[in-house]
């Protein structure tokens, strides 16, 4: 329990003072795991960011909906680790960020986040590495 409020908490803080790294452009190389389509029907990737060798965090969108989703995927699934997954409108307070938290063996979320006509921001973290982006697929 106490990890789940320790990671809102770093998340929060992450947030609110734009300390994790600004949006960049997904690596060249390709994400380290694949996609699971566990948002759902209808959901396509927009997005992606490794975290690290671990997995990747995936954000994606439904066109009929507007809704966007994220999940964070491990590349090597095994035993239980901690995970998170966090979606956000960028012009949402951290405090809104959808979060999903937890220890998980093969990938966190989905979340999801009504955000057609917004820039997003998205989080992902797997046992010890995270990766961020800020105000990204704005739209």
């Amino acid at each position: 329990m106490f990890k789940k409020f320790r990671n809102a908490a770093l998340l929060t803080a992450a947030l609110a003072t734009g300390s994790l790294a600004l949006a960049s452009p997904a690596s060249a190389a390709g994400p380290v795991a694949s996609y699971n389509n566990a948002c759902g029907s209808g959901y396509g990737v927009v997005n992606y960011a490794n975290v690290g060798s671990k997995g990747t965090v995936f954000l994606t969108y439904n066109n009929s909906t507007g809704y966007n989703c994220a999940v964070t995927v491990r590349a090597n699934p095994g035993a239980a680790v901690e995970m998170v997954v966090s979606l956000k409108r960028t012009s949402d307070p951290a405090s809104e960020a959808r979060v999903d938290s937890g220890y998980y063996t093969t990938y966190a979320g989905p979340v999801y986040r009504s955000a057609a006509g917004s820039c997003v921001d998205w989080y992902g973290y797997i046992d010890g590495a995270n990766e961020h982006r800020n105000e990204t697929n704005c739209g």
